[in-house]
């Protein structure tokens, strides 16, 4: 069982991100990613990831078919209604298909934040550590060079 950081650099294929920075969470349930704008227009989801002062901002839309909405307590307590998407996050090179929920996390540190139904069975946390995954995959890109 690989471990984990209380941050690290995850990779997004279906959305086209790759090494976005992640905070781990366990105190949270479920895994959010950073976005300011998301509407449905004739059944089907439409938004865009993260925010122009973000470094990895690319302007892409997203159009989703399969979605779903729900009540998630934030950070403050507070209830907010959020869109709900399905993909795959890369973490230590395991593609795990997972649910997101849309949120505008812009004033926050971390566009991508990881709860405990993804960590669960799959990892360990060790608050002291960062980067765990994202070094390993840089370890790993060196020795694939150096062959």
């Amino acid at each position: 069982m690989h471990t984990l950081g209380r941050y690290d650099r995850v990779d997004l294929p279906d959305l086209g991100l790759s090494n976005i920075h992640a905070k781990i969470d366990t105190g949270a349930y479920s895994s959010s990613l950073h976005c300011q704008q998301a509407y449905v227009e004739n059944g089907k989801l439409h938004f865009v990831l993260l925010d122009e002062e973000h470094p990895e901002f690319t302007g892409m839309p997203f159009i989703f078919d399969e979605f779903d909405q729900r009540d998630i307590r934030n950070s403050f307590g507070e209830v907010e209604r959020r869109f709900i998407i399905q993909t795959t996050i890369r973490i230590f090179d395991e593609d795990i298909l997972t649910t997101f929920s849309l949120s505008n996390r812009g004033s926050l540190k971390f566009p991508v934040l990881i709860g405990r139904k993804i960590l669960r069975h799959r990892f360990l946390i060790d608050v002291s550590k960062k980067n765990q995954s994202y070094r390993e995959k840089r370890r790993q890109e060196r020795v694939y060079r150096n062959s």
